[in-house]
């Protein structure tokens, strides 16, 4: 069997224990609740801007401002970097 197989085979063994409750050697990514109103601000942007720059619905920014609703997944990951790198991930959209 190819290494490629292997790899994926080795994460899939990992999930299905991590899913029993086992961590084993599973890798689990968890990122603290992020305040989106106070992410945009710092990147000085209205709703409207900020939702366009980072494709996101101002729908969805709102109510992710309101607490109505969290980001989750991809999302999330997104929010997190302009978080820390707004600068890097604006270039990297821009191009």
């Amino acid at each position: 069997m190819s290494n490629a197989f292997n790899s994926i085979k080795q994460g899939l063994e990992e999930a299905i224990e991590f899913s029993k409750g086992k961590k084993g050697n599973a890798v689990v990514h968890k990122f603290t609740p992020i305040d989106v109103k106070n992410i945009r601000a710092n990147v000085g942007m209205s709703q409207n801007e900020f939702a366009s720059a980072f494709g996101i619905s101002v729908s969805t920014l709102r109510h992710w401002e309101r607490g109505d609703r969290t980001p989750h997944g991809p999302a999330l990951v997104l929010l997190n970097v302009v978080a820390k790198e707004p600068k890097a991930v604006l270039k990297a959209l821009s191009h």
